[in-house]
């Protein structure tokens, strides 16, 4: 009988005892046509070479499910210096983890070696606090199938005989949609608390429920993640919202109790007076941002940003100036006090939080119709930004849509067209009459209007 992720070994004799199912290539869907051939030229040569070579990790997860990954893994029994020796176009990275990287084109293929078990007080593993900081010690496929974090992220796919190797059950885990941490999930979070993020993420991707000993331990270690370096989160953060299933992701991080460690202002906005109208404008947001990646938009993570901590800095401006500040002065109390708390837990760098504050602050000047100030605004760096949070805004503030409707006119027409429109505007308005109207020509009617292509009204809130 196998032996299964609850059950994992710790050590030497049970590792060496593992009996890993084989699923030889007539029981699976794993086709070499997609795998990339940069991939395929890696795991030939090694095993050419004399070398163990097996695709490993989420390119086999996602082929197996019917997949096509971008992005290929390799583990070995090479070491990283024999790697390097058969591969010219070779590099070695990493401290934490020593790593090959083999490069064709634009294409870079990961070669790891088998990670072993090792011993904390090795010299080439070092544990701080429970948590791997520095990890090259070597081992088996078995040492190296339990060291990894999710059952389903183990599958190996052996280009010697093109069958795939389960030793921790990820088969059967793939089969019930689950993720399940290998080995006992408190202590492989606090190895590293980022795994807690992973499983939201990797959930949130594959559409699968997390094993219940895997999601027990969330809540009441969700706190370590105040211990991972700031720059670090942010990487993760835009692992988990920009790759196509951001609101999910968002949905998982609040379900778990993590959203409050990533983005605390967010958080507590979303448990405030008005976290149905916030949770509705992020569900516009992160619904729009995910369909723009799947139809390969360009998307940016200042628009994102600005959604989240939109709530947080409107709030306490609105405080402020009832507390007798200046509306200006307290608008830009807020914008600081919010992006200086955010900044201590996730290290967003200074180019987004200048496009977010500029987001923002071109918020009051769509209500401005001057000539000068319209040309200006329209030729604003971050004018397509601005206008498309305008209309995410206008799904929930129905007040902003009139102004939604005049600045998606005004971006259809020429400058002469724009130009003597606003002229008669102001004209008219000062001789005291009424402007008229420009007669429209007739044209298909935009679902929704601006370049985030924002849901439709019937979008639900986030924390649904």
């Amino acid at each position: 009988m196998n032996q299964t992720a609850s059950a994992a070994p710790e050590t030497d004799s049970s590792v060496k005892n593992l009996v890993p199912r084989i699923i030889p290539r007539a029981e699976h869907g794993i086709s070499r046509k997609n795998i990339s051939n940069g991939a395929l030229r890696v795991l030939y040569r090694l095993h050419e070479a004399g070398y163990k070579a097996f695709l490993v990790g989420g390119a086999v997860r996602d082929l197996l499910l019917g997949g096509h990954p971008k992005d290929f893994d390799i583990a070995t029994d090479a070491t990283p210096e024999q790697t390097r020796a058969l591969f010219r176009n070779c590099r070695l990275i990493g401290r934490r983890f020593r790593l090959a990287h083999v490069v064709f084109g634009r294409e870079i293929v990961e070669v790891a070696t088998f990670r072993g078990i090792g011993e904390a007080g090795d010299s080439d593993r070092h544990v701080v606090d429970g948590r791997i900081v520095r990890d090259n010690v070597y081992g088996s496929i078995e040492e190296d199938a339990i060291r990894r974090d999710f059952t389903v992220n183990a599958l190996y796919y052996d280009i010697s005989d093109f069958s795939v190797r389960d030793y921790v059950g990820g088969i059967a885990d793939l089969q019930h949609r689950t993720m399940r941490l290998i080995g006992d999930p408190v202590q492989r979070y606090r190895e590293d608390p980022v795994r807690m993020l992973r499983a939201a993420r990797l959930a949130a991707k594959l559409e699968f429920s997390l094993a219940e000993e895997t999601e027990a331990p969330i809540g009441e270690l969700a706190g370590l993640l105040a211990d991972v370096a700031p720059a670090r989160l942010f990487d993760e953060s835009l692992k988990l919202f920009l790759s196509g299933h951001g609101l999910e992701s968002l949905r998982r991080l609040h379900h778990l109790g993590l959203l409050g460690e990533l983005f605390p202002a967010t958080a507590r906005a979303l448990a405030g007076p008005r976290s149905a109208e916030f949770g509705r404008l992020l569900g516009y947001t992160f619904t729009s941002t995910d369909e723009r990646i799947r139809s390969d938009k360009p998307v940016t993570p200042a628009f994102l940003f600005a959604a989240m901590l939109w709530e947080p800095v409107r709030s306490l401006a609105e405080r402020l100036v009832q507390e007798g500040s200046d509306a200006g002065a307290a608008w830009q109390m807020a914008v600081d006090r919010v992006v200086h708390q955010q900044a201590v837990r996730v290290a967003i760098p200074k180019r987004f939080v200048m496009a977010m504050e500029e987001i923002w602050s071109l918020q009051p000047r769509f209500e401005q119709r001057q000539r000068k100030r319209v040309l200006r605004l329209l030729a604003h760096p971050k004018f397509r930004a601005a206008y498309d949070f305008l209309v995410i805004r206008s799904h929930d503030e129905p007040e902003l849509r009139e102004q939604v409707e005049w600045w998606t006119e005004a971006q259809e027409l020429d400058a002469k067209q724009l130009s003597e429109q606003l002229q008669s505007t102001t004209a008219a308005s000062a001789m005291g009459e009424p402007a008229r109207k420009r007669k429209r020509t007739r044209r298909r009617k935009r679902k929704n209007p601006g370049a985030q292509d924002g849901p439709g009204a019937d979008a639900e809130t986030v924390l649904e």
